[in-house]
């Protein structure tokens, strides 16, 4: 097990089960290091998004690494005020042209903006069917916007990229998930770094020889959870990198389980509208 470790999603692409989020690195020299930062430690999985406002410097950094890009797996958003079949389908060339790349491996919509997602979702449909982008999944959905999309849907999605840590388990929607074979992606895994210092996490780090944080990103993995956390730091990266070495217990599995307390630290999905952020 090792960066390079892919989960097969619903339509059998291949994606890294640990990969580095670039959510608020600036654009330019701090993007850029991080993404190639990353990479030479052996990341091959990189998350950005249209509001991120760093596609370029991620694009930069891809191209310059010197490894092929079928290597490397990269997945950006379509952002708010971008939504809508028309808009969707100008978004995805803008953020190809700032990443500078052919195609995208994974394009998902980034918030369920009401009355305007179905639409966003039938231009991911056209964009897949074009072949300028492998998978294609949406981000901060509950069960029932997935409802709502899959009634006119002819493609399901193949991801959702949710706020997921011990203290917001998700367990309803990573039970949906798996139902409906939708693969499910972790961002803020480690909570902010709001509660490393719990007693149960700094007791499972003893106990493995391990960081707090350690201990969350493994959680995930056991889980099944693809997850992204993120730092500009070459060495945070190794930390969070460094969770193939260890498993957690069954017993140890539930205590982490048992922390949720639905501690949402981002914008709940259900409030969500064109004024949010």
């Amino acid at each position: 097990m090792s960066l390079t470790t892919t989960r097969t999603l619903s339509n059998g692409v291949e994606i890294p089960v640990i990969g580095l989020g670039v959510f608020k690195i600036d654009d330019g020299e701090s993007v850029y290091d991080a993404v190639i930062s990353a990479l030479e430690i052996g990341y091959r999985h990189i998350d950005t998004a249209s509001t991120y406002k760093n596609e370029e410097g991620v694009g930069r950094a891809i191209a310059d690494s010197g490894i092929p890009r079928e290597e490397i797996f990269v997945t950006t958003k379509v952002w708010n005020d971008e939504q809508g079949y028309e808009e969707t389908l100008a978004a995805f060339d803008r953020s190809l042209k700032r990443l500078n790349l052919d195609y995208v491996d994974l394009y998902l919509v980034h918030w369920p903006i009401p009355g305007m997602y179905k639409d966003t979702w039938k231009a991911l449909e056209k964009i897949y069917r074009d072949k300028r982008v492998r998978a294609i999944g949406v981000s901060n959905f509950h069960p029932h916007h997935l409802d709502d999309l899959m009634k006119d849907a002819t493609i399901k999605p193949m991801i959702n990229q949710i706020e997921l840590h011990p203290q917001l388990s998700q367990v309803e929607v990573r039970n949906y998930c798996k139902e409906h074979g939708i693969a499910v992606e972790a961002w803020s895994p480690i909570g902010k770094a709001t509660y490393l210092d719990h007693p149960v996490l700094q007791e499972l780090a003893q106990k493995y020889h391990k960081t707090a944080a350690q201990i969350m990103i493994r959680w995930d993995y056991q889980n099944d959870i693809i997850t992204i956390p993120k730092s500009v730091h070459s060495d945070r990266q190794k930390e969070n990198a460094d969770i193939f070495d260890f498993e957690l217990s069954h017993e140890d599995m539930e205590k982490i389980e048992r922390l949720n307390c639905g501690n949402r630290l981002g914008t709940d999905p259900d409030t969500v509208s064109l004024d949010s952020f």
